[in-house]
Order: C-alpha cells, then structure tokens, then sequence
C-alpha cells in the first residue's frame, strides 16, 4: 500500500478536511468528535491516503476554529477552548480582538508543528512511555488541573474554590464510573448519563453572554479603537516574544496528549493554570493577557501529536477523536498496535505529514479570515445576542439530538449570568466537572490496584504531588500578599 501526499487530489481531500475542521470548531456544541464522526462514512469510497488526509486535516484544524468563537465572543467553540476565553474574550471587549486572534493562530500552527514533529521522534520509544502512566498517574494529573481552580479565580479565591465544588459535585451526578451505583439522578432518566460538558459550556459562556449583553445592551467591544481591526501583526509578534511559555505549553499539551483518554479539555486548563502559576507577573491574567490566550492554544494543537502516539502504537485512544480516526483506520484495513511502524510505517508519516500541514494551513485561512470575523464584535447587540443564544441551542441539540441537552443549557445560562454577576469562577465549576470522573476513576482504581501507597512509590506519581503543593503553597502566599498590599 503505497501513500502519496503531495499529487492534486490528495491535497485537495486534506483542505477539503481543514474546512470542514474549521466549520465544525466555529460552531458552538460541535466539535472533532462530530466532525470526523460525519466525516468517516464519507471516506468509504476513498482510498485509505486520500481518507487518512481528509480526517487527519479535519481534527487538526478544529482546535483553531473553537479559538475564534472563544475569543471573539466568550464561546468555547470545543471543550478544547474553555481556558482560551478566560484572556482571549477580555482582549477583545478591550478592542483587541486583531492581536488575540493572532496570537491564536500563531501559536496554533507552531503547536502543531511542536506535536507533529514530537510524535515523528518518540514513535520509536513511544511503547515505555506510554506505559509510565497508569492509575496513579492519571489521579494526580487530573489533583494538578483541579489546582488551576485556585488561578482562574475571577475575585475572591474562596468563591473560586466554592465554583469548583460545585463543577465536582455536578461531575458525581449519574452512575459511579467505577461501581457503577447511580448517584443524584433523582428519578430522573435524563440524569443517568450525568451533567454533559457540552450542554454546560453553551450554557455557563454562550447562552450567559447573550443575556448579559442584552442586558447592557452594548456591542462586545466597548471601547472606540475596536472599530478597526488591528493588531493582528502584533498578535503573531508575541508568540515569538513569549517562545519560552509557547515552547513549555507545548511540551505540556504533547505529554498530557500522550496519556490515553485524557483529552484535550484536561490540556487546555491545566496548561493555562501552568502558565499562570509560572508568570513572574500574574496581576493580568484574566483581564485581557495574551499570554493567556498564547499557553492554551499551543497546548491545543501539540496533543493532537501526542494523543496519536497511542493510537497508533497501541491501538489505545488517545482521545475522544481519536477514537474514532480508530475506528476509520479499521474500517480501510488498517489495524493500529505494535507492528503498524513494520508493517505500515508509510502510514504513520503519511498522518506526521497531513497533522503539520493541517495545523499550518488551518491557521493561515484562519488568519486571513480574521480581519473580517473580528468586525461582528463592533455589529449591533440586538443582532448577535439572539444569533449566539440561538446557535448554541442548536449546537447543543445536534449533539446528540437530546431535549434534555437543550433544558440544561438553559439552565447552566441563568446560573452562568448570575455567576458572571456576583464574582463567581465559571471557569472554576468546568474544570471540576471535566476533571471530576477522571478524579474519582482514576482514585477507586488506585486503591483497588495498589492501596494508598501506590500514590507515593511511583517516580512521575511523586513528582506531580510535589508539584500540586508547590503551586497550592505559592497560590496561598501570593494571596495573602496581595491581600496585604490592598490593605
């Protein structure tokens, strides 16, 4: 089986995927999963070349469609984009939607160069380390991204930490992911699966922004230097200012891409915390800081390098994407495990290939698209709020085409404005409820496998606890000294 990468058709099929990737992350409630899930029957009649190159190009440019709507007005267009909203939408209330959409891209494209050429040089050692994480592993990764609660604190850390109890608490609704016991359903069917995250997103972000903004009754971008779309150079410029947290963003965003089933919400805010955490000056993340929006969005496109390690060496998803690129993989033929680099390893270079070029082309439409998507932050609030509110209902149904979905957008949209109005984190409640079943699992199967000790006598397990305290006691003392200070 021979695979070409470079005649007409194939590059056709690869920026016939990017588009597709790009419509796909622009709309609220869909996402990578949808996408190449719509996109795998389609690929039936393809050779496995021209497939791999549709899909691959698909997932690769998803990530950088979700920033848009993140930035431009406070919607994560994927799970994926939850932390990039947190700096990226402040920027463009500030009139600086030009340089965070930059900035986005920028870092997009260099982060999947970062995982594509990552995944092309530890294929051949993936097999050790992708069997350094195990359950241990997985609960303390999942302690560090809960740690971030502590960041994204919008005013008050005790209001942050009480978001986050509440994110967890809505993570234990639904059957037990390791007994299996159903908890809070309270006789409710709906309930049984538990809180989904993509009806939450629209709701805390999407639909709470539409109503605060038909509240004010003012456009996104406030102030008067929004009306011309500038900066985008300055955005790119950044990156490059900041290589040093664009290179450890993605060094993150590989490794945690790596571990099987983490995915790419788990990188997004847990590399974000990191760059918080690690910034010698902290005072302005949150309010506008293209650091902020620099971190998560490297981190976005680097896991896809790293969550195609496993797939491709084990035949063990590295994601909820990948999971279906497995099942395309199969269903031409292919079967991913041990002997793929043996028997196919055109294939393996053929997807290296078709993720850098994804990631590059993906960001360059996206950029030269920008000055033009960059304007609806100035167009009249009476058109876009109905149009967000209306489009995140129906991203939310065609999910999974569940009524339910739709109440409890609904719902999350009030709690999310008045959260929004009294201080309180709605960053800090999803962490909790993305990090909450792999948090609880990831314990059970600790203590059944090991015992409490299984914690503390595995190297990585050690290093990451010590690193949870490290940023629990320097969180703790930057408070009280900035507590002291104002007074």
């Amino acid at each position: 089986m021979e695979f070409e990468i470079l005649n007409f058709w194939s590059i056709i099929y690869l920026l016939f995927g990017i588009l597709i990737g790009l419509i796909f992350g622009l709309l609220p409630g869909l996402g990578g999963v949808q996408c190449l899930a719509l996109l795998t029957p389609i690929t039936y009649a393809l050779s496995p070349n021209d497939a791999l190159l549709l899909l691959i190009g698909a997932a690769g440019a998803v990530p950088f469609g979700g920033s848009v709507t993140s930035i431009l007005l406070n919607t994560p267009g994927t799970s994926q984009n939850t932390a990039t909203v947190l700096d990226g939408f402040p920027m463009t209330c500030q009139g600086k939607a030009g340089q965070a959409l930059g900035a986005a891209s920028t870092a997009s494209a260099l982060g999947g160069i970062f995982g594509a050429i990552v995944l092309a040089l530890i294929i051949p050692i993936g097999r050790s380390l992708v069997m350094a994480f195990s359950y241990p592993e997985y609960f303390m990764l999942a302690a560090l991204g809960l740690s971030v609660i502590s960041v994204v604190s919008e005013q008050s850390l005790l209001k942050g930490f009480i978001s986050g109890i509440l994110g967890l608490l809505f993570a234990s609704f639904g059957y037990d992911p390791v007994t299996g016991s159903l908890r809070f359903s309270f006789e409710i069917n709906y309930l049984w699966q538990g809180v989904k995250i993509v009806p939450v997103l629209l709701g805390l972000f999407a639909i709470a922004e539409s109503i605060d903004l038909l509240q004010k009754g003012q456009p996104i971008a406030v102030q008067s230097a929004s009306t011309k779309i500038t900066g985008i150079g300055e955005g790119i410029k950044s990156v490059f200012k900041h290589f040093g947290l664009f290179f450890r963003s993605s060094v993150m965003g590989t490794i945690i891409g790596i571990i099987p089933g983490v995915g790419g919400s788990v990188a997004n805010v847990v590399v974000y915390g990191f760059a918080v955490q690690t910034a010698k000056e902290k005072g302005s993340f949150g309010k506008g800081d293209i650091r902020g929006v620099i971190a998560p969005e490297a981190a976005n496109n680097a896991k896809e390098g790293g969550a195609l390690l496993p797939t491709l060496i084990f035949g063990i998803p590295g994601g909820a994407e990948m999971a279906v690129l497995l099942g395309a993989l199969m269903l031409h033929g292919i079967q991913p495990g041990p002997r793929m680099l043996l028997d196919h390893a055109d294939i393996v270079y053929s997807i290296i290939f078709a993720l850098l070029a994804s990631s590059i082309l993906a960001s360059v439409i996206g950029l030269c698209l920008a000055p033009y998507a960059a304007k609806i932050t100035v167009a009249p609030v009476k058109y876009i709020a109905p149009v967000v509110f209306s489009l995140s209902l129906v991203g939310t149904y065609a999910v999974n085409a569940e009524t339910g979905d739709m109440i409890v957008a609904l719902i999350f949209g009030v709690l999310g404005y008045f959260m929004k109005h009294y201080g309180y984190s709605r960053a800090a409640l999803v962490v909790g409820l993305v990090l909450g079943d792999l948090f609880q699992s990831a314990y059970h199967q600790t203590i059944q496998a090991m015992g409490y000790a299984g914690f503390f006598n595995r190297p990585i397990s050690i290093g990451l606890f010590i690193l949870i305290i490290a940023l629990i006691v320097w969180t703790v003392i930057r408070y009280r000294r900035e507590k002291h200070i104002m007074t």
